[in-house]
């Protein structure tokens, strides 16, 4: 979910802003995508590099979700929407452990759409951290790294959107990308709508995926 802070430069706006212009777009297209019957969605809300951002913003971002969490989780419970996170949600504020911990408790048991939140995640600690764990039991192979990755359980990444014309990884589902499609777009974040969600997957349904067998 990349342009925010570009999306409010545009408009000589604070970048705070930007980011709740942003928080505007996760809601509207989280609701979309439940309607669509898609099975997960993974959203990159706050990278392990993040936090060499100005202090003031990281503080705004952790405010924005926390208003998140607090004004979505009764939506999400009655939405049979299953909340989880990747990363090291742990190291984040105190308080928003508390929230987070609550709204994954509370969505345990749903089994509609996951919507998967990368929070002080990269991707290359995600799979440092697992072979680190497979190693002490056992061989290290594909298998057994994945195992233990923060996407254990979860289906595979089937599509990556990266938005605001940005044409990169940047540490993010590193192992997991390793036979996904991928859509770029122009599209800044806050900009970003359900038509645009559609138009990624219209385009995904054209693909012939063939995984390396030929």
């Amino acid at each position: 979910m990349d342009g925010n802070g570009r999306w409010a430069k545009k408009r000589h706006l604070p970048r705070a802003v930007g980011h709740q212009r942003g928080v505007e777009a996760v809601r509207t297209v989280v609701r979309a995508a439940r309607e669509m019957g898609l099975e997960a969605l993974t959203l990159y809300a706050f990278s392990t590099e993040n936090w060499r951002r100005p202090e003031d913003e990281i503080s705004a971002l952790m405010g924005l979700l926390k208003r998140y969490i607090v004004a979505d989780i009764d939506e999400f419970v009655a939405n049979n929407v299953r909340l989880r996170i990747i990363g090291d949600h742990t190291a984040l504020p105190a308080d928003v452990v508390a929230l987070l911990d609550d709204a994954l408790a509370r969505t345990a048991e749903n089994d509609g759409t996951t919507l998967v939140i990368a929070l002080n995640y990269g991707a290359q600690d995600e799979i440092a951290r697992a072979a680190t764990k497979a190693a002490a039991k056992g061989p290290i192979t594909p298998a057994a790294i994945e195992a233990e990755l923060d996407t254990a359980g979860l289906p595979p990444l089937d599509l990556l959107i990266r938005t605001s014309g940005e044409v990169r990884l940047s540490n993010f589902l590193l192992w997991q990308a390793a036979y996904a499609e991928m859509w770029f777009t122009e599209v800044l974040w806050p900009d970003f709508t359900p038509d645009h969600l559609r138009e990624a997957l219209a385009e995904f349904t054209k693909r012939e995926r063939r995984y390396g067998g030929r």
